[in-house]
């Protein structure tokens, strides 16, 4: 009875089980594993880390033909340039401003256009729709451009079928005005990239449990109802999860677009962040103008994901860390 109740007790104690392998034992059975993650990881290192240094630019007056101590530091001069020079602050508005525009667009188009694709029944209909919806994403924004501005030509076909529709009673000079660019651009931005981000929300929808939908259809829910009470809760961690990616991306509106379609005549509706870092910086030479953009950018990039994860966690929704 004693050796019984002792073993009892010795199962009950966790001081007295088993303990885990140690880690070193660990790596050792997953060499392989880590043998494959080295080049990543190398590359990582080499591309993403060792430029960092490069940040030391943006607190110095840089000379390329000096060395790094010969430079002559000036602490945040470059910083409060940024920030007290007005060119400065209307890229940021255009910036903030196309970014906000491409990510809502770009968000509601996408799932609307996947929910859609979801309810298509016939199998060859459907990969025939998303095959031409995502086909655009794999041309360059050289072409996209080239194609947006024929087709918003004075003679161009948008403005041929609004005429033929009386919608408007003489051409619109959609380039030449600066009122109508920043529509342009997330336009322009939903054509070449709805189907492609149309992609992973089919995944997420293909996972949802089909006895979902059957014990809605019992319960006499339409399609409307069983899209919005079964497929949108089923890929709402999927949305969250690629909201907060966005949101640390929301000073990238892009730089080709806006460089290949703007103009004098839209300049100051058209200037990102990123042409202003190349127009005043890189091509003057400011290369500490230009490093002290960058690190703008990273800084608050970094900073909307971080509280963007927050506020997920705070609702209780998925989140990235």
């Amino acid at each position: 009875m004693e050796e019984t109740l002792g073993k009892k007790r010795a199962v009950r104690n966790p001081k007295k089980q088993k303990k885990h392998p140690m880690t070193w034992s660990l790596i050792k059975n997953q060499k392989q594993l880590i043998w494959m993650s080295v080049p990543l990881t190398l590359y990582i290192i080499l591309f993403a880390y060792v430029p960092v240094w490069g940040w030391t630019m943006a607190f110095q007056n840089y000379k390329p033909a000096r060395s790094f101590g010969e430079q002559t530091w000036v602490g945040f001069k470059h910083f409060k340039f940024l920030f007290t020079d007005d060119d400065f602050l209307r890229v940021l508005r255009n910036t903030l401003g196309m970014s906000l525009i491409n990510l809502v667009l770009g968000f509601v188009t996408a799932i609307i256009l996947a929910l859609l694709l979801n309810e298509i029944k016939k199998v060859f209909l459907k990969r025939t729709v998303q095959t031409i919806s995502y086909l655009p994403h794999f041309l360059s924004w050289v072409i996209v451009t080239g194609i947006v501005a024929t087709s918003l030509a004075s003679d161009g076909i948008i403005n041929d079928m609004l005429l033929k529709l009386h919608i408007i009673k003489e051409p619109i000079l959609w380039l030449s005005e600066g009122k109508y660019f920043w529509g342009v651009v997330g336009a322009s931005h939903v054509w070449k990239e709805v189907g492609w981000n149309t992609i992973i929300y089919l995944a997420a929808m293909a996972s949802i449990d089909p006895a979902l939908y059957e014990a809605a259809e019992m319960d006499g829910a339409s399609r409307y109802k069983k899209m919005l009470y079964v497929t949108i809760p089923g890929i709402k961690s999927t949305i969250v999860i690629l909201l907060i990616m966005s949101i640390g991306h929301i000073l990238d509106a892009g730089f080709e677009v806006q460089y290949l379609l703007g103009n004098g005549l839209v300049v100051d509706w058209a200037e990102t962040v990123d042409i202003f870092v190349l127009k005043y910086g890189i091509a003057q030479g400011n290369y500490s103008l230009a490093t002290a953009g960058g690190i703008f950018k990273t800084v608050v990039s970094v900073t909307m994901l971080l509280l963007a994860n927050w506020t997920a966690k705070r609702l209780g929704e998925e989140r990235l860390l």
